[in-house]
């Protein structure tokens, strides 16, 4: 498998990954069949944000749907880094619990992969705009009209 291939397989496998991933716990964020999400939530953000935690656990679904819709886009590496941001603040939360440090620790590394996707998806998007601006010389030109 050349490199490329192997380059853009693993940024499809990310992008699906960390789009679809959001996608299920945001919405799982209405339901708590997955978890209940609201003990996830440190106390330090209930006395700053003036919502119920049920409310702010909405939004935080709300949230999540949007970015990994944004992901699953044309709009991959926006997303990505939405993606990256929102897990490292999902990590400081859950540090301030002061419990829940396997979590934190596993939403910094998926915000690592995130990250990852951004910049594959730079990769990429600099290799479709040098194909669609190749320089064609007098001499390809002629070549090409032989």
């Amino acid at each position: 498998m050349p490199d490329m291939d192997r380059l853009n397989l693993a940024r499809r496998v990310l992008k699906i990954g960390l789009g679809i991933g959001p996608l299920i716990t945001g919405a799982d964020k209405f339901f708590n069949k997955l978890a209940d999400w609201g003990m996830y939530l440190s106390p330090l953000v209930t006395k700053i944000v003036p919502v119920s935690v049920p409310t702010f656990m909405h939004s935080v679904g709300v949230v999540e749907i949007i970015a990994g819709a944004i992901v699953l886009s044309r709009w991959t590496r926006i997303g990505s880094y939405i993606v990256m941001l929102w897990l490292l603040g999902i990590a400081v939360n859950l540090l301030t619990l002061g419990m829940f440090y396997d979590l934190a620790m596993r939403d910094v590394e998926i915000a690592i992969g995130a990250f990852a996707l951004a910049q594959l998806s730079t990769v990429q998007k600099g290799e479709r705009a040098a194909s669609r601006s190749v320089t064609r010389t007098p001499e390809v030109e002629a070549a090409a009209n032989r």
